[in-house]
């Protein structure tokens, strides 16, 4: 067998177990894909002799490529959505307009569609230009997101590794266990005694302070 993909067969639990927290069943055909490309990358530039475990070296490629698949046919969607509100919107304002034979105000039309006023709000601002993921999507900044800009090569990692080995507690067990023994939050919220919420917390909280030191 193709070295490759022996080892693709080998670590594929470990692909599957990374693409399930980016989609559904539909998509995981597509997602595991995705990884795959990114077990490939980490494959070609593996070098055993430097003491790094090859999973260990492999996650930021392969999680790289899923989040970037998930990123981009999530920001197409948004994008659909979003259109379909603004058209939905647009043919509220020209009835309302008939209506009152006056242009209706932004809390009339939130009234009309039943929809809150901040969130119409949005949409009459949206005109189309990409979603700022880091902006829209902050709950889903991943480790990844953090070196995202940066060249994943062993420097990156050790670097990576120290600045979470200087992190205190519990915030250094929860981003090894998060991201190293790809546990959920969950899991680590019921190994630490916390809540899930203070889970994700703690965790948002170092990764934010992590891509501000890669940026």
């Amino acid at each position: 067998m193709d070295p490759l993909k022996e080892v693709i067969l080998e670590n594929s639990n470990l692909i599957y177990s990374i693409a399930s927290h980016f989609g559904n069943n539909q998509d995981m055909d597509d997602l595991f894909q995705a990884g795959c490309i990114g077990m490939m990358e980490a494959y070609k530039k593996f070098d055993a002799s430097r003491g790094v475990k090859f999973t260990t070296f492999a996650y930021p490629y392969i999680l790289g490529r899923i989040s970037e698949y998930a990123r981009e046919n999530h920001a197409i969607k948004l994008s659909k959505d979003m259109m379909r509100a603004r058209n939905k919107i647009d043919k509220a304002k020209l009835y309302l307009t008939q209506e009152f034979m006056r242009e209706p105000t932004n809390e009339e039309l939130s009234e009309y569609l039943n929809i809150p006023l901040e969130n119409l709000n949005m949409l009459m601002n949206y005109k189309g230009e990409g979603v700022s993921l880091d902006e829209t999507y902050l709950d889903d900044l991943s480790l990844y997101d953090v070196i995202a800009a940066k060249e994943v090569d062993y420097n990156t990692l050790v670097f990576l590794k120290q600045e979470i080995d200087s992190l205190g507690e519990p915030e250094r067990t929860i981003m090894y266990e998060r991201y190293f023994e790809d546990m959920t939050q969950s899991e680590i919220a019921n190994n630490l005694g916390l809540s899930q919420v203070d889970v994700s917390r703690r965790e948002k909280k170092v990764l934010v302070k992590l891509r501000k030191t890669f940026n």
